[in-house]
């Protein structure tokens, strides 16, 4: 084990952002807090036959990246890890865990890295779950994510992260929360953040008396948001005043209005989503006689703005709500006549269900964490025994939020479907988190 007296070099990071480093045995040792080339002390909490994951307890070499957390709860908080290295470090360090992903695990090395994109580091969380506890020694309620790894909840009073008139909301809600009568039974709040309102989505595990609904109707005049109320899944979600959601975000290049309820996916960070949006689209460079298919396309995100730039933009959802849900975003903008959309497990696509969809000129890849092995598989299959009438897209844009899944997937286009990888880079949708998102173009042979 390693000696408190012994001191380490932090080799690299992690994709937790813990340091590595190896003791005198030779053994790897994970440090929390500790960062590129530092020297320090550990005392270790942990260890295993292969490795070790410790504290930091003493520095002596700090890293020129190393910077003093802006949060007073960093450390004890467990919704950011990376606050105290420079957020331009961190960005790179992303790249850096995209590049290696895609070659170790896909043997695929862009031709291209792109400029990752950027933007504001604070303020930008426009979407959360805040986890809500009573907690009697703690001498009430406290409302915030959890401690780092850890199921308690953090004693915070502010986050630099959520946007600031949601942060300043964090002790009024202990407030109202402490006072209602359901405290005991009302595990979480999950804000949403439009651009013009704020959406807070109670989850209460027992009906609420008339006095705590007033309560809330209270609160909702004085901070001026929109409360919302989940007795059960995210399906029985209605607002408290029964009117229909308020929220929607804006694509100003598109000129597209994307309405939303405050359940529903969209992404948390709303300056970083657009400049995303628009790369994506100038990268996939529809022409206007282009047919388009937007894989998991959500409530339209990309397909509307692909919309105003190609012939047809097919958009497939595995859910029946969401397709219905597009199909009316794509209503108030005018662009019905230009997009359709489909209900498909996208998880079980197969080559003749591809061959069935139809060919398209170019493809949106906009999967979740899982990624979308069966649509490059089925790509790679049609690859190796062609169906007649169907022809791959030219032009393939893949926008991730794993780079492991993303690298599975790209190995399949490249090594088998006849793809090159012209280019990837990093998206920092979520700075001073371990949380990688990543874009890559893949072109046809």
């Amino acid at each position: 084990m390693t000696s408190t007296d012994e001191w380490l070099r932090i080799e690299s990071l992690d994709l937790e952002a813990q340091g590595v480093a190896h003791n005198a045995e030779g053994k790897v040792v994970f440090v929390e807090d500790a960062l590129p080339g530092e020297q320090v002390r550990v005392a270790v909490r942990r260890k295993k036959n292969n490795w070790e994951q410790a504290a930091l307890v003493a520095l002596r070499r700090e890293s020129a990246q190393r910077v003093v957390p802006r949060c007073p709860h960093f450390g004890v908080c467990g919704g950011c890890a990376m606050q105290h290295l420079h957020v331009g470090a961190q960005v790179a360090t992303k790249q850096r865990a995209l590049e290696d992903a895609l070659w170790h695990l896909g043997k695929v090395k862009a031709e291209q890295v792109l400029r990752p994109i950027e933007g504001p580091a604070w303020g930008y969380r426009q979407r959360a779950r805040l986890s809500v506890r009573h907690v009697v020694k703690k001498g009430g309620v406290l409302v915030g994510f959890h401690e780092r790894k850890s199921s308690y909840v953090a004693d915070i009073r502010s986050c630099d992260v959520l946007p600031k008139h949601v942060s300043d909301l964090l002790l009024p809600l202990r407030e109202l929360v402490g006072a209602m009568h359901a405290r005991d039974r009302l595990p979480q709040i999950e804000l949403a953040v439009g651009d013009a309102t704020t959406a807070l989505v109670l989850r209460h595990l027992e009906p609420l008396v008339e006095e705590d609904l007033d309560r809330l109707r209270a609160f909702a005049t004085q901070h001026g948001v929109e409360w919302w109320l989940q007795p059960k899944g995210p399906d029985t979600v209605r607002r408290l005043d029964g009117a229909a959601s308020s929220l929607d975000y804006r694509l100003p290049e598109f000129a597209v209005v994307m309405p939303f309820r405050p359940t529903d996916f969209t992404q948390v960070n709303g300056d970083i989503n657009r400049a995303l949006v628009s790369r994506a689209v100038r990268l996939l460079a529809p022409e206007p006689d282009d047919s388009v298919i937007d894989w998991f396309c959500g409530l339209g995100n990309f397909t509307l703005p692909l919309a105003r730039r190609a012939v047809s933009v097919l958009g497939i959802e595995g859910s029946k709500a969401l397709v219905e849900r597009a199909g009316e975003a794509a209503l108030l903008n005018g662009l019905a006549g230009r997009t359709r959309f489909e209900v498909r497990n996208l998880f079980e696509i197969t080559p003749e269900t591809l061959a069935q969809i139809g060919a398209a000129d170019r493809w949106l890849i906009d999967p979740p964490r899982e990624g979308a092995f069966a649509i490059a598989k089925a790509l790679a299959d049609l690859a190796e025994a062609p169906v007649a009438g169907w022809s791959p897209p030219r032009r393939i844009v893949y926008v991730s939020c794993n780079p492991a899944t993303l690298a599975r997937d790209a190995g399949l286009m490249v090594h088998r479907a006849g793809y090159r990888c012209s280019a990837a880079g990093a998206v920092n949708m979520f700075p001073h988190t371990t949380h990688v998102e990543s874009i890559a173009v893949f072109d046809r042979i």
